[in-house]
């Protein structure tokens, strides 16, 4: 059982995020119930209707479900669960999760990119151009970061298709959760312009082959970048 008391400024803020670490953590593994209520809530040194708040926010979350008279079991979430458990996974056990999340990045960031470069606006097209020149220009890496991953979602809009907005969107949010360790492969903004040009280049040429090529070679490298630090 967990041995320090919650916070009381923010206690069901905070015990939200201590028992969504300790299921995501395996403390309490897929399947398994909580301990009860009150057991519970005295190891957490929260009281009973705190707890209750969290379970229900968790349960929204898909991570629990509550049965009544039998207790609260935490739901198989790698099964049931939805890409907006991402973020929580990532900050919580961390570099499994980034290693497959860089893989669907580089797969669905090819085939958007493609579809992007066939049905982008002459607005959108403009707009990738001044988030090109932003990163080039940038301060520093985090403005630099913080840029390139406003490219990627014009890119997504820019396919027509609003599913692969949201797709792109669970990635981005995954990544935005731990991007402070990714920051270095912004650390020179010119050279991280340049990696991007291609495929810049690539969308604005309206050239669906092309894109797809450069989407791949951009995401391979970035993510080498990003892991070689790690």
């Amino acid at each position: 059982m967990p041995s320090s008391p919650i916070p009381r400024d923010t206690v069901v803020d905070s015990l939200v995020d201590r028992l969504r670490d300790d299921v995501l953590s395996g403390r309490y593994p897929p399947g398994s119930y909580l301990p009860p209520e009150r057991e519970l809530a005295a190891g957490y040194a929260v009281t009973r209707t705190s707890l209750k708040h969290a379970i229900v926010r968790l349960a929204q979350l898909g991570l629990l479900e509550t049965r009544h008279g039998v207790g609260t079991r935490v739901r198989d979430y790698e099964r049931l669960g939805g890409p907006e458990l991402l973020p929580m996974l990532v900050s919580t056990v961390g570099p499994a999760w980034m290693v497959e999340i860089f893989e669907v990045r580089r797969e669905v960031g090819a085939q958007v990119a493609a579809k992007a470069a066939a049905n982008a606006t002459d607005a959108q097209r403009a707009r990738l151009r001044e988030l090109e020149a932003e990163v080039r220009e940038a301060a520093d890496g985090d403005a630099a970061q913080l840029a390139e991953c406003e490219i990627h979602r014009v890119i997504a809009a820019a396919t027509g298709n609003r599913v692969y907005g949201f797709m792109v969107n669970a990635l981005l949010n995954a990544y935005m959760a731990v991007r402070e360790g990714f920051t270095h492969a912004f650390a020179d903004p010119a050279a991280a312009a340049d990696r991007l040009a291609p495929l810049v280049r690539a969308l604005c040429d309206g050239d669906a082959e092309r894109a797809r090529t450069a989407a791949a070679a951009y995401f391979a490298e970035t993510e080498a970048i990003m892991l070689d630090a790690r």
